[in-house]
């Protein structure tokens, strides 16, 4: 039986060397540059990598992931596990706008992983060494461009001395509410989940033998856990073949992601439902005519709020080029968890349920809240008041705790938080939980995720969830930028707690904010019964979102409070 997924490629290699683990479109275009590697030439890449981290005593130290999209990062990331290395898969600094925020984070992530040595790219690295002055931090470090490790360096790996027990990687949280946090994801974490996003997705042999090994396409960054433990680990799980692309090229152009999926036919690919959103506002007639989605069978979506109108809009849309309703895939998961906690059965439509406590002022087609499928193969998922630390009932809305084999052992060198989120029991009961700050409710054992319990918006004794307000503004009006919009709540004096939308429009939409903002108002009042306090239309790409490219609704609010929204047009006045 396999210990790891460093066994596991062990095998494939050895069984199947020469058949492609992944392909990577260079320029994120079909037809354009395309590199491969096999699993031949995967293994011995990794080994390569692994001999060097050996030979220089790192075994059970700590390997920060500086890599450019590309295929480096998989056999860097394999070469960690290979050598018994926590790796610890990070963003690299690029480009001028998020230059700061990721050398922001790429520092917290060496002081607080301790990381003995970076893994990256050549010009990643090159980067680096040029602001040496500017990052004391690097001081005592050594830094190795993989692709500067001869494949003869394998020649002398030695398997690696791990258990089911050890610490395979640290993955930083995305910190949509709080600093980034360490989880330590074991091996036995790592194939525990392997095998239940294969149950669940219906990976079995006779698929990998209908789809001739095609299993993913995606262009999700790998240093997020959605990139990394969907579409490239579960690939080398099964000995399959995934197609890869950069975000970058997904943003700049959302077509490319749906012309690989016609291309390649693969059984999986997904994202969050903002990638969705950006394919409907770019389906254009002629791309409806070139594409064939009739072979998708497993379009998963989460990482962020999975909404009824966007699954209702894209079947819709892309049902001339084959796209079928059963292929939609809601599913729950977040990195304290290894990846995935919840998920539906393959063929079956979504599930659709009123959310508890709505209120008559939310329209049911859009504001429905979407089931993300039951809990894997041996994991528990239980609605609790964490104050009182008991069970809820079905259909009453709590907060989400799990337990099971996918539940990592806890925060890297904090003990505290670990206490206090992985730790967590019921009355009467000895299970230890894991507080996942999520909000939900069960309905005939299928969890329907409603929000964020730190986000939870309080007004005039009613809760509102900020992502149906975000929802309601960005479907308002076509300027909107999907899934770049933060709704939060500030203190209004004898008014009380009022809501406040920020949302990204394009800077030439500046001449019409006042029709824009009036009928952001208008629909937040319809659907929501509420008075929006402000409207702040800002420039795109300023609102503070995670790694993993969610919205980080505090920081917007500090930015609110201090004035520092870089806003289109005039200022607005408080």
């Amino acid at each position: 039986m396999a210990r790891s997924l460093v066994d596991l490629l062990t095998t494939h290699a050895s069984q199947q060397p020469e058949r492609t683990a992944y392909r990577y479109l260079v320029t994120g275009d079909c037809d354009g540059e395309i590199q491969d590697i096999s699993y031949g030439h995967l293994a011995r890449r990794s080994r390569a990598v692994a001999a060097w981290l050996q030979e220089r005593g790192l075994a059970g130290s700590r390997a920060l992931l500086l890599y450019p999209p590309g295929l480096e990062f998989i056999s860097g990331y394999l070469g960690c596990l290979s050598a018994g290395v926590v790796a610890v898969p990070g963003l690299p600094p690029q480009g001028r706008s998020q230059n700061h925020r990721a050398l922001t984070r790429m520092k917290r992530l060496i002081a607080d992983a301790d990381a003995k040595v970076i893994l990256g790219g050549r010009e990643v690295l090159a980067a680096l060494a040029a602001q040496a002055e500017h990052l004391p931090e690097l001081d005592g470090i050594t830094c190795v461009a993989t692709e500067d490790i001869p494949d003869e360096a394998a020649d002398s790996w030695r398997e690696p001395d791990v258990t089911a027990d050890s610490v395979a990687f640290l993955q930083y949280t995305s910190g949509s509410t709080s600093a980034p946090r360490g989880v330590m994801v074991t091996h036995g974490n790592l194939l525990d989940n392997q095998r239940a996003i294969t149950e669940r997705m219906g990976h079995t042999p006779d698929t990998l033998a209908e789809y001739e090994h095609e299993l993913f396409v995606s262009w999700l960054p790998v240093y997020h856990d959605m990139g990394l433990i969907g579409p490239v680990l579960n690939t080398v799980h099964l000995g399959a073949t995934a197609t890869l692309f950069s975000p970058l090229h997904f943003l700049q152009r959302p077509a490319r992601w749906l012309t690989a999926l016609s291309r390649y036919r693969p059984h999986t690919s997904g994202g969050p439902n903002f990638a969705y959103e950006l394919c409907l506002k770019h389906a254009t007639p002629e791309l409806l005519d070139g594409l064939d989605l009739g072979r998708w069978k497993v379009a998963f979506n989460g990482a962020e709020p999975v909404r009824a109108a966007t699954l209702r809009r894209f079947t819709e849309t892309f049902a001339p080029a084959g796209f079928r309703r059963e292929a939609l895939y809601p599913c729950y998961g977040l990195a304290e968890a290894t990846l995935i906690v919840t998920g539906g059965s393959v063929d079956t439509p979504p599930t659709l349920a009123a959310a508890p406590g709505s209120g008559p002022h939310v329209g049911a087609a859009d504001a429905a809240a979407v089931g993300s499928g039951r809990p894997i193969p041996g994991t528990t998922v239980v609605i609790a008041d964490p104050e009182r630390r008991e069970e809820l009932p079905e259909g009453e809305v709590g907060e989400i705790w799990v337990s099971g084999a996918g539940v990592a052992k806890g925060y890297w060198r904090n003990a505290l938080a670990t206490r206090e989120t992985f730790r967590a029991t019921l009355k009467d009961r000895p299970d230890r939980f894991l507080r996942t700050g999520d909000l939900g409710f069960l309905r005939e054992g299928e969890l329907f995720v409603t929000g964020r319990l730190k986000d939870l918006m309080v007004i005039d004794g009613r809760n509102h969830y900020p992502q149906d307000l975000e929802l309601s503004a960005e479907m308002s009006h076509g300027a909107l930028r999907p899934g770049c919009t933060a709704a939060f709540s500030v203190d209004g004096g004898v008014e009380g707690e009022q809501p406040v939308i920020v949302a990204e429009t394009a800077p030439d939409a500046a001449a019409d904010s006042e029709r824009i903002t009036e009928v952001i108002r208008s629909a937040i009042g319809e659907a929501h019964g509420l008075a929006v306090r402000d409207v702040v239309l800002v420039h795109p790409g300023t609102i503070p979102k995670t790694s993993s490219g969610k919205i980080q609704r505090h920081a917007s609010r500090a930015a609110y409070l201090a004035d520092a929204l870089a806003v289109v047009g005039a200022p607005v006045a408080r």
